[in-house]
């Protein structure tokens, strides 16, 4: 959002006013404020860049400078954009995540996760694409889980000798733990700890053979992908909404 001036405030520099933001936990202000500021400065160039050019040159001389003024708009916009996409490559979105971030309820697929048309734009720089990839990572932690799981599950689903493959190293250490339990393994600690060994390299023979490493990889690089694209060009929303509840419960507090 874009602040008018007022003269009977004071007037606070833009970076101590978005470092504010930042500690407050404002970020959907801070977001929207960079995509404003963009806005505006690149409408303030364009038009800059209109009144530069001379009323008296003929019509001739006037088209022949706006198909110029045109293409080198379109390119350096197409650079900024390659700028930021190139920025995701180097960007770890799971830096600020933490153990607590899968703790809470799974935000809504309508409404939060997905949202509508209006809740994605391209961020308009690499330090706008980091913020919001950290806090939304931190946001969806649950949601990208989820989505790591059933594209795991679809690529099983697609190669089927790893799911016998995946279905046998289960079965292998199920059957470890009752033989253990039976015959009392425990008091057995040198035997017990050979027979875990021999169930390792056995697994991972059967990983290997069955290609279970491949179908992981196909998991994680889909799931990575949509995790940096979605939470890049998702608009940051307020953290906590205020229901109707809420509301007559502050109320009823006054």
């Amino acid at each position: 959002m874009v602040f008018s001036s007022n003269p009977l405030a004071l007037s606070v520099p833009d970076p101590a006013f978005e470092s504010w933001l930042r500690n407050k936990g404002y970020l959907e202000i801070l977001d929207q404020r960079t995509s404003d500021l963009h806005r505006l400065s690149t409408s303030t160039s364009a038009a800059a860049a209109v009144q530069s050019s001379p009323s008296s040159s003929s019509s001739n001389a006037a088209t022949a400078t706006t198909t110029t003024t045109i293409p080198y708009g379109l390119f350096i916009s197409l650079f900024s954009h390659l700028k930021t996409l190139f920025s995701l490559l180097t960007l770890n979105p799971f830096s600020k995540l933490t153990s607590d971030d899968f703790s809470g309820d799974t935000p809504s697929w309508t409404n939060a996760f997905i949202g509508s048309f209006n809740s994605y734009s391209f961020p308009t720089s690499p330090a706008q694409a980091r913020l919001r990839a950290h806090e939304n990572v931190k946001r969806f932690a649950r949601n990208y889980a989820s989505l790591f799981i059933l594209f795991f599950a679809c690529s099983l689903y697609q190669m089927p000798l790893a799911l016998v493959g995946l279905i046998a190293c289960l079965a292998l250490w199920d059957v470890f733990r009752y033989c253990g339990d039976r015959w009392q393994l425990d008091q057995y600690p040198v035997f017990r700890q050979t027979l875990v060994r021999i169930a390792q390299c056995t697994t991972a023979v059967i990983l290997f053979f069955s290609n279970v490493q491949v179908t992981l990889l196909c998991a994680l690089s889909v799931s990575y992908a949509v995790l940096v694209l979605h939470a890049s060009l998702r608009k940051l929303t307020p953290g906590k909404q205020s229901t109707p509840s809420d509301r007559n419960r502050s109320s009823s507090k006054r």
